[in-house]
């Protein structure tokens, strides 16, 4: 006999529960300093609003600023960092 459930014949299909997120495994936002190479030393601000990437070591105060987009993340600030010391050491 039908169910109360069912509408015009069609079973209540079964939710597939969503997929779980994979962990991406927080990025890490402290970075070694490419000037005194202490380790974790360096902090990222992200200035969203100025489009700007602000990142500083706080043991030697070196400081370096690059511009940002929406999809920018803290390692991006500090690879861009470690590109523009390469650069300038050419």
């Amino acid at each position: 006999s039908p169910h109360p459930v069912d509408i015009m014949g069609r079973r209540k299909s079964k939710r597939k529960p969503p997929p779980k997120k994979k962990m991406t495994g927080n990025l890490d936002t402290q970075f070694t300093c490419p000037f005194c190479n202490h380790e974790k030393s360096c902090d990222v601000k992200m200035e969203r609003t100025r489009n700007t990437g602000i990142i500083s070591c706080s043991v030697c105060l070196e400081e370096f600023q690059t511009p940002i987009t929406y999809l920018s993340e803290p390692v991006d600030v500090y690879s861009d960092w470690i590109d523009a010391c390469e650069a300038a050491n050419q």
